[in-house]
């Protein structure tokens, strides 16, 4: 997966640095491949000659990446990757539904109930980037098959960040990775469903245990398919010398737990703030991440979250705007669950018929960015994104006593699945498309790390109103306090998408950050070396 050194290719003259960089990246010449040309390739060289720059830049695009030497083993690699959002959706989006059947069985205080949903985003969002670090240290292939091996607890913390720094790396800019991080979204949608159905059925009918042996059959498969198809980068990327920042990671990490902790913690305490361990814990934390800031911006040569990556337009507005929207997600998806089946009265199986539209719909919405995210900009789909993170909540605020699953959840429903599904796989292939290969593992960090922590942060937000609110509204009013909290986080967001969302453009078929970089140098030695030649003369 190297990138061919302009500098070494045989036409890099004084000449157009521009046609130098796009011929050099012309798969049919990559020194990668060591299979000889077929007759069709062979045509496809000779009329180089004649193609435009932005003819093969277009036709690079949509090829297949010639790391991958026949369709199947493209095929292979692309289920394996997507398989990780099906695990991932799978016992998240489940673990909400069969929760209550878990609460009662294990005996779990009421006061502890939001905890063990809290924890799975909990300690996924605090060790993201750690593992998004040795991903880019190590290979994306090493670590993606670490956390599948190791799903219980930390795993997908390992496997989510370098599954999308595979699928940055492997695919150019262009309609072929639009289609593929729209499948990936797509599979999460899909691995969603199957979740909340799995669940279903094991807590009315089965115990509860074989969810989990359910979730360790899909990770064993997933691993050996994994182990098969996805190209081993180890040696390239231990030539890019990326070293950890451990005194940064092990402040990040414990900072965030502890103040996630304290802000959930603190509804289920006797005396709330005042019970002297949660102001405690919660001081303790906020000293560890600024240490972690200190650390990160003036001490660590590699720090785990460079300041260089805001200096990408809008991106600052960006990872914000998806801090809100994914904690309104999550609000929707713990607190819909509990008000549908405690409120409104329906069953795990009744839930999940409930919730198809999010996953029908998701899957169209998926399918279709994939085949038009290169005509549409993605500032429009971020803007129509914000809006269904308003009305999907707010519908749920306003639902009366009694209120039809179909005048107010189906609705819902639907503008759930298009604040989540339309965001997500803009803001991947916009993100994964600005970085460079060796930042992909930080960008799949950073995508994930933000979704996560922004579900923590609003789970423990929303359960203090909700604690808070339950004795004196009861709990159907306190249920739909949470929501107008969800609308609050909707509402912030979409704001942030209208005004600064406007840099993200259609996803067209472009150079790779990497070849832009060289395209840069190549320009700066052609300009210096002419300046030398004329002050010679």
């Amino acid at each position: 997966m190297s990138l061919p050194k302009l500098a070494d290719h045989p036409t890099a003259t004084a000449g157009n640095p521009q046609d130098v960089a796009i011929q050099s990246l012309d798969p049919s010449s990559n020194e990668t491949s060591s299979m000889e040309p077929s007759h069709s390739e062979k045509v496809h060289i000779e009329s180089d000659v004649e193609e435009s720059m932005e003819a093969r830049i277009e036709r690079l695009g949509r090829e297949r990446p010639p790391i991958f030497k026949s369709l199947w083993a493209e095929l292979g690699f692309i289920f394996s990757v997507l398989m990780s959002q099906i695990l991932t959706e799978y016992f998240v989006s489940g673990f909400n539904l069969i929760l209550p059947t878990l609460i009662e069985d294990l005996d779990i205080p009421q006061a502890s109930s939001v905890w063990p949903a809290t924890a799975f985003s909990l300690v996924i969002a605090a060790t993201l980037l750690v593992f998004g670090r040795l991903g880019d240290m190590y290979g994306g292939y090493p670590v993606y098959l670490l956390g599948l091996a190791w799903l219980v607890g930390l795993g997908p913390a390992a496997f989510l960040p370098t599954g999308v720094m595979l699928i940055g790396t492997v695919y150019r800019p262009g309609p072929r990775k639009n289609l593929v991080f729209a499948l990936y979204g797509t599979f999460a949608v899909i691995g969603f469903y199957f979740g909340i159905f799995c669940a279903g059925l094991v807590g009315q009918y089965i115990r509860w245990g074989w969810y989990f042996w359910i979730g360790a059959f899909l990770a064993f498969i997933t691993l050996i398919t994994s182990a098969i198809f996805v190209p081993n980068d180890y040696k390239e990327r231990r030539k890019n010398a990326i070293t950890m920042d451990w005194p940064g990671a092990g402040a990040t990490v414990c900072g965030i737990v502890l103040v996630v902790f304290a802000i959930t913690e603190s509804a289920h305490t006797p005396q709330g703030w005042r019970t002297p361990y949660i102001p405690t814990l919660f001081c303790v934390g906020c000293i560890l991440l600024l240490i972690a800031v200190y650390i990160e911006g003036w001490v660590a040569e590699m720090p785990l979250l460079p300041g260089d990556i805001f200096t990408t337009p809008c991106m600052t507005q960006l990872t914000v705007a998806l801090l809100l929207l994914y904690g309104n997600c999550g609000i929707y998806l713990l607190y819909g669950t509990l008000y549908f089946q405690n409120i409104m009265g329906a069953t795990p199986l009744q839930v999940v018929a409930w919730f198809t539209p999010v996953a029908v719909g998701g899957i169209v919405l998926n399918i279709l960015q994939g085949y038009l995210l290169h005509l549409v900009p993605g500032h429009f789909l971020l803007i129509v994104a914000g809006a269904g993170a308003v009305g999907s909540p707010l519908l749920l605020a306003l639902v009366p006593a009694g209120g039809s699953y179909w005048a107010w959840v189906f609705p819902s429903c639907v503008l759930t699945t298009m604040s989540i599904d339309l965001s997500y796989t803009v803001i991947c292939v916009f993100l994964t498309t600005q970085l460079p290969s060796a930042r992909q593992g930080l960008a799949g960090g950073l995508i994930n790390s933000v979704m996560q922590l922004g579900m923590a942060l609003a789970l423990g937000l929303s359960d203090i109103i909700q604690s808070y609110t339950v004795d004196e509204a009861g709990l159907r009013k306190s249920y739909q306090n949470t929501f107008w909290f969800a609308v609050a986080t909707g509402s912030a967001c979409s704001i942030l998408m209208v005004i600064w969302g406007r840099k993200v453009g259609k996803a067209a078929s472009d150079l790779t950050a990497d070849e832009k970089l060289e395209l840069e140098h190549e320009a700066a030695r052609l300009s210096s070396s002419s300046r030398a030649e004329t002050g010679g003369n």
